[in-house]
């Protein structure tokens, strides 16, 4: 079955809590079609029509990502996996990304003002799959590559929890692997799951290094959420187009990877029945190592293996 979601204050939400009613209960199988808004609540669908702005229906003191859900899936439980379907994903005609204007280590290392923070509009052409934006006197071209920044299912800690970092559910993982013909695999933790999906970013560097990918609305994001019992994880999973990437979080940059290289090797050895050292031997050769983003609390790192780079 194909569910359609409206894009109202209805249907938005901007942290997480195993709490929270779901707006939609579903069935293992079923689709998901929806808009989602830009980073700042907005949404515009063409330009020259004005954008409409939108509120959190649970209305948090503090809400960062807006987001569609939560979505139920019926009979999902603890110990299952949720199978996310990447089937389509189009940006809208806009995006906007900005740079300073954060003490952080990435712009004092580069010098930055950490008082002025500069905001750079982009004009987006789902089409021609292109970007272009201002700079001063010069004008810039970017090829876009779409992908959802937040898909992640409720925690099972207690409370109200902020979508900027990620976690063992998912969430605000920001990897740019993650776009149409991506299947993303999440362990959850409570009853239902709880699924929620946001964040559009029409193009973003491993790394995310100035705290902002070009975020834009998502004309169309289609999903489908499928129920896996053959299945054990701890951490999020992905299949992309061009191959396989286990995540990790941490504040720590070098656990975050040693945690992703962990989960790589494990993964080699399901799939080939090698030993542990036979693993961690043809992931040396075959495995890279990336910096998913650094600008979210926590760092992420995902360890990628290609399709037929082991045979």
């Amino acid at each position: 079955m194909i569910h359609k979601l409206d894009l109202t204050t209805e249907n938005l939400h901007g942290s997480f809590s195993k709490d929270y009613q779901p707006i939609l209960t579903v069935d293992s199988g079923d689709r998901l079609q929806l808009k989602t808004p830009d980073i700042e609540w907005g949404y515009s669908p063409s330009k020259g029509k004005e954008r409409v702005f939108f509120e959190s229906r649970v209305k948090e003191e503090q809400k960062i990502h807006p987001m569609i859900g939560p979505i139920a899936v019926r009979g999902a439980k603890p110990g299952m996996v949720l199978e996310v379907k990447l089937n389509d994903v189009v940006p809208g005609w806009y995006g906007t990304n900005w740079a300073g204007g954060i003490k952080n280590w990435q712009n004092e290392a580069l010098g930055l003002s950490d008082t002025e923070k500069l905001r750079y509009d982009w004009e987006l052409n789902s089409v021609t799959m292109t970007g272009t934006t201002k700079m001063g006197d010069r004008q810039f071209h970017v090829g876009l590559q779409p992908f959802i920044g937040l898909m992640g299912v409720a925690p099972v800690e207690h409370g109200i929890h902020s979508t900027s970092p990620p976690r063992y559910c998912g969430g605000n993982i920001d990897c740019k692997e993650l776009g149409k013909g991506s299947t993303l695999y999440l362990p959850i933790g409570v009853e239902g799951a709880l699924f929620s999906i946001g964040d559009g970013h029409a193009l973003q560097g491993d790394g995310e290094v100035s705290g902002t990918a070009i975020e834009c609305p998502m004309d169309l994001v289609d999903v489908t959420l499928i129920l896996r019992e053959d299945m054990e994880l701890t951490l999020p999973r992905a299949k992309t187009p061009s191959g396989w990437i286990t995540f990790a979080f941490h504040e720590d940059i070098n656990t975050a990877a040693a945690t992703a290289l962990q989960e790589m090797v494990q993964l080699i050895q399901d799939f080939y029945r090698v030993t542990k050292k036979e693993a961690t031997a043809l992931a040396s050769v075959a495995v890279d190592l990336r910096i998913t983003q650094v600008v979210n609390g926590v760092k992420g790192v995902h360890a990628v293996l290609p399709h037929g780079a082991i045979r």
